[in-house]
């Protein structure tokens, strides 16, 4: 029988009454850290196709962006040339391409805000996966070397790293530009 119906459950529990209230604490405990590790695959596939989607929008934006430069640029470049009609044909594209960016940058900030909600639940539910592994070893069950476990806790950190350069390199430019 499941635990956990839902990953907020498992960030939510409380470990110890679990297995207070149960006839076999040892077993109960394996079976809660096989969901959790479940869980914590499934957060962790969800915090990569955030991440994922993000990096997508971001690009997008920043090719409408560059749009938007070539635009105005081949506008001055018609106008120059003496051409007020195609000079305003660029403008409309590149009014255009406003739009669609403007529409980028709300969906850029809502895939932002999702993946760090996704992955303030994917620490919080690898803490609570620690927790129920100390718990383990409390009473007196070896860990199992388990692989998978560990390919999550390097994804996590990597993921973790990587958060760190680009905030590393957003205070390099603060500092470059000040």
């Amino acid at each position: 029988m499941p635990f956990f119906s839902r990953l907020t459950d498992i960030v939510t529990c409380n470990l110890t009454d679990l297995l207070t209230n149960s006839d076999d604490p040892q077993a109960t405990l394996q079976e809660v850290i096989d969901e959790m590790e479940q869980g914590l695959a499934g957060a962790q596939r969800s915090v990569q196709t955030a991440q994922k989607s993000k990096r997508t929008l971001e690009e997008d934006l920043e090719d409408s962006q560059k749009q938007i430069v070539d635009w105005d640029a081949a506008a001055l470049e018609q106008l120059n040339a003496g051409d007020e009609n195609a000079a305003r044909t660029s403008l409309y594209r590149k009014k255009e391409v406003m739009d669609i960016a403007a529409g980028f940058e709300q969906q850029v900030q809502v895939a932002h805000s999702t993946y760090e909600s996704l992955m303030t639940t994917y620490r919080a539910l690898e803490a609570r996966l620690a927790e129920a592994k100390r718990k383990q070893s409390e009473l007196g069950v070896k860990e199992s070397d388990d692989n998978h476990h560990s390919a999550l806790t390097a994804t996590a950190k990597q993921l973790r790293e990587q958060e760190v350069e680009d905030e590393l390199a957003a205070l390099k430019n603060r500092i470059q530009n000040s």
